[in-house]
């Protein structure tokens, strides 16, 4: 069933017309620092958002753990088993699609190499490097906390 809630413009016949609501889409990512380097994957070219770079991870379905769903999304994505530790980062973004919540987390490599298998692109970087990359708005405010850190 769809969730409606009333809006006020334009009017209807009864005064009040239901439109559908825009629902916020939970999703995780991972930040993955090894040797003073950060993980980063770059988006496919037919996504939206597509050839950006991004820190991976994905959304979390109904009813998921969302640190579960953080593991799953590195296993699919990169073919890696993480430990996630504790939150970094909690953003909310609103996209012209659809609003997002994106949770945050460091994360510790535990078994597996990361291998672009859901993504263009992977990279390991220097923070220097992550100044300069084109990421996702959403991610900004992750690559800002991760420089403020490292002053």
């Amino acid at each position: 069933m769809r969730q409606t809630t009333p809006s006020i413009e334009p009017r209807g016949l009864d005064g009040i017309v239901w439109r559908d609501e825009v629902k916020t889409i939970l999703v995780t990512a991972g930040v993955i620092i090894q040797r003073k380097k950060v993980l980063v994957t770059q988006r496919k070219k037919d996504t939206v958002r597509g050839m950006f770079w991004e820190f991976p991870g994905g959304k979390v379905r109904d009813g998921e753990d969302p640190r579960k769903a953080l593991q799953r999304e590195l296993k699919e994505e990169l073919d890696i088993e993480v430990q996630v530790g504790k939150p970094l980062e909690v953003v909310y973004h609103l996209y012209p699609e659809h609003p997002i919540l994106l949770l945050a987390f460091h994360c510790r490599i535990r078994q597996g190499s990361p291998e672009p298998v859901g993504c263009r692109d992977l990279r390991w970087v220097c923070m220097d490097e992550l100044k300069r990359l084109a990421l996702t708005p959403a991610d900004e405010p992750i690559r800002k906390g991760l420089l403020c850190s490292r002053k």
